[in-house]
């Protein structure tokens, strides 16, 4: 029987059927009919067939259907009205036959073909309701698969366009970057990261490299030296030779004080560079009147409107003389002075040395002279006490010829004022000298750059918390600036200036009061802003790591360094402090001095002075990368401390001689090494075993300490030694073991010794090299 109502009419646009298979499909409509009228259902082919076999049975079929529709109804026997401008035959539908094995079907395109042709390559559309939603436009993939639905289709036919197939994409194969060799010069001192760089390498792999090759342990902050530098260039094909530099720019920035950021800035152009106001620090001996002097120079320089405004002591503060400012460091005393040049931070452009007109050069005099000479300052002698009727001002000129500071008066080029801090004489006068000299100085900055300075004083406040005063160097400190301080990061949230008002910007040698950061830093720390929060948190990280790595060639120079240094072209003058017990022993040992050295290295005596070593010897020696020296005297403990943790050579002496042979054999390299003992435990014999032939054991118990495998060891009898060697074993039962604890029982075997008695004390014991300071 003929399904007629499933047959679109002839002139019905055929719609796109749906999924819920309302509509036919136009393939569906062309599926061939059996003489009845009922839809030929031709199931996908599953057996591979022969080319002919497939065209023969495909000829068959079509013309079969041919005869049908000759002699059905019209309008049953009527196939699907082909597309618009093709001309589509029953044969048209006819499914077509897999490929034959090795044949590519690279299009799923259905152009008719012609009976003539037998057959066309398609694949028979699958019956509806199959459970599959079909597309006007699908098509079967050979083998009877579904095509996919949509994509582009050819023009006025709803037959998907031609696909492609595509090829699998080729593997690109990715060639290993050579890396570059040949001659490469590196610099008596460099950081690991900084010879990657340079090697064009990881820093992991220059680590390795060190580690696995040359037992050399080291980090990526790590500064080693030439020899070991060229060992990894040679490792990775370079020609190494040792540069002009004696230390890399990194290294240099670190021996500066200067960071990444700030090397970059100091090539700055001189367009920008400014005149700024001179910093000015008052030093001095105790109760010669230098806070007096300051607290006169800021009374009487202040304006009177501004006076009560001064709220708090932020450690500096600024004056107007002339139109021009002068900023005075409110830290009076060398030591503090020195203790922030000993960090690095040479914030004073001139000192002002004080001295009583009635009282005269004393010690803390000399050593403030001292101090300011060793940082290359320029000082001005101003005599105070001037007022007072036993003022003798010639005589302490004398006095200050004596110590090489010679006066203007006595023809020298160091300018001497007399003043009264008391009833404010001669304060006009000191101040023109100071605009005068920095005249002289030419001092300048640029204020257009990223802000760098230095933590002059910090407390912990109690509504504010962590409050640093800062003095600006270079560039324009702006609220809002990301800072790195120290080794800790932060943000500067509030700034006052010298007379408590709030600002909003500091320009250089401005003292300014900064709140945001997140610890009390430390006097001498360094300020500087950089571009962005992240930034300043990775630079503050990277200062700890090298904090903590600063070992070897950053360290201060010592008479068993000292050689090394030469050769490497970091020392050129070897910088001495000296103390004794007396002066005439001071003058002995100045004379012998001045004989030794050569044309290579100079001795030179930065200090002297007698007493037993103190705090601020260590710190004048830590600024001026000197060396102590003690001649019949000793480091009290607090300098002792000071000197082990500034990395600080302390030398003691009683014979002169045996300073200038030791001196002597520095330049040359051949000093030797100091040695202390320390005593590592003690243990009892209690038994004595045979073991061999001229092998004895001592059974021991621990009774203080521990014994280790690698202790030198002696016997005492009756506090007498008996013998002193190494020892050859040390076991706990039968297992040898590498060390015995206080309470446990072990056997000892000596070397070269077998006579012991019960009752005998060894005595584990090693050498230990003496650290600077120690």
């Amino acid at each position: 029987m003929t399904n007629t109502s499933e047959s679109p009419d002839a002139n019905e646009q055929v719609k796109p059927a749906t999924r819920s298979r309302t509509t036919r499909t136009k393939a569906e409509s062309a599926t061939p009919k059996t003489p009845d009228g009922q839809e030929q259902v031709t199931k996908p082919t599953t057996s591979r067939r022969s080319a002919s076999s497939a065209n023969t049975l495909t000829a068959s079929r079509a013309q079969s259907a041919t005869e049908n529709a000759s002699t059905a109804p019209a309008v049953e026997a009527r196939p699907a009205r082909p597309a618009t401008g093709s001309s589509a035959s029953p044969a048209e539908t006819a499914p077509a036959p897999r490929p034959t094995t090795g044949t590519t079907n690279t299009t799923q395109s259905t152009q008719p073909a012609s009976p003539q042709q037998g057959s066309i390559n398609r694949a028979p559309t699958p019956r509806p309701g199959a459970g599959h939603s079909q597309h006007p436009a699908s098509t079967a993939r050979p083998g009877g698969r579904p095509a996919p639905r949509g994509g582009a289709t050819h023009p006025g036919t709803g037959r998907p366009a031609d696909r492609t197939v595509q090829r699998p994409a080729e593997r690109r194969v990715v060639l290993p970057k050579e890396k570059p060799t040949g001659p490469v010069s590196i610099p008596a001192q460099i950081m690991v990261k900084d010879l990657a760089d340079m090697l064009q390498a990881t820093p992991n792999e220059i680590i390795s490299d060190l580690i696995k090759k040359h037992s050399i342990f080291a980090n990526i902050n790590q500064v080693i030296d030439y020899d070991k530098a060229a060992l990894v260039a040679q490792d990775m094909g370079f020609e190494p030779t040792q540069s002009a530099l004696t230390v890399a720019p990194a290294v240099q920035r670190v021996k500066d004080g200067l960071s990444a950021n700030e090397a970059m800035m100091a090539t700055r152009h001189e367009d920008n560079m400014v005149v700024i106001p001179p910093v000015v620090t008052i030093m001095g001996h105790v109760d010669h009147g230098k806070t007096s002097l300051l607290d006169t120079i800021r009374k009487t320089k202040v304006a009177a409107g501004e006076a009560g405004g001064i709220t708090q002591h932020i450690g500096a503060y600024q004056v107007e003389v002339q139109g021009k400012k002068i900023t005075f460091l409110d830290t009076p005393g060398h030591e503090a002075f020195t203790a922030m040049r000993a960090r690095g931070a040479q914030v004073t452009h001139i000192a002002i040395i004080v001295v009583a007109a009635d009282d005269g050069v004393m010690p803390q005099t000399r050593e403030a002279i001292d101090h300011a000479k060793a940082a290359k300052v320029p000082i001005i002698i101003a005599l105070n006490k001037m007022d007072k009727l036993d003022a003798n001002p010639d005589f302490v000129k004398q006095q200050l010829a004596d110590i090489d500071v010679v006066v203007e008066d006595y023809g020298g080029d160091v300018i001497c004022v007399p003043v009264s801090a008391r009833k404010g004489t001669g304060i006009d006068d000191l101040l023109e000298m100071i605009l005068l000299v920095a005249e002289i100085q030419d001092i300048r900055a640029d204020p257009n750059r990223l802000a760098t300075g230095t933590i002059i004083e910090a407390k912990l406040e109690k509504n504010t918390g962590p409050t640093a005063t800062a003095l600006i160097q270079q560039g324009t400190l702006k609220m809002g600036d990301n800072i790195v301080v120290g080794a800790m990061s932060g943000k500067v949230r509030a700034m006052f200036n010298d007379r408590g008002k709030r600002i909003q910007k500091a320009p250089p040698s401005t003292p300014v009061s900064i709140l945001g950061l997140p610890e009390v830093p430390q006097a001498g720390d360094r300020l500087e802003v950089v571009a962005d929060e992240r930034t300043a948190k990775q630079m503050a990280t990277r200062i700890v790591e090298q904090r903590r790595s600063e070992t070897g060639p950053l360290g201060q120079v010592s008479l068993d360094t000292l050689y090394m240094q030469m050769q490497e072209g970091t020392v050129k003058e070897l910088n001495i402090v000296l103390k004794c017990d007396v002066q005439g022993s001071a003058e002995a040992i100045k004379n012998a001095l001045s004989k030794v050295g050569d044309e290579n290295l100079k001795v030179r005596l930065i200090h002297e002075g007698i007493g037993n070593i103190s705090e601020t010897d260590v710190h004048l020696a830590g600024a001026s990368d000197a060396v102590v020296i003690g001649f019949n005297v000793k480091a009290d403990g607090a300098a002792q401390r000071l000197a082990q943790e500034e990395g600080v050579d302390i030398r003691y002496y009683n014979i002169i001689y045996k300073l200038t042979d030791d001196i002597q054999a520095a330049l040359t390299g051949m000093l030797e090494p100091t040695y202390r003992e320390v005593i590592e435990g003690h243990a009892e014999v209690q038994q004595i075993f045979k073991a061999g032939k001229n092998v004895i054991i001592a059974g021991c118990r621990i009774t203080d300490g521990k014994i280790t495998r690698s202790s030198q060891a002696r016997i005492m009898r009756k506090k007498e030694r008996v013998y002193d060697g190494k020892i050859a074993s040390l076991r706990r039962g039968k297992d040898d073991v590498r060390e015995v604890a206080t309470g446990y029982e072990c056997g000892i075997i000596l070397e070269d010794f077998t006579d012991f008695e019960v009752g005998d004390v060894i005595e584990a014991y090693n050498q230990e090299r003496v650290k600077p300071g120690a």
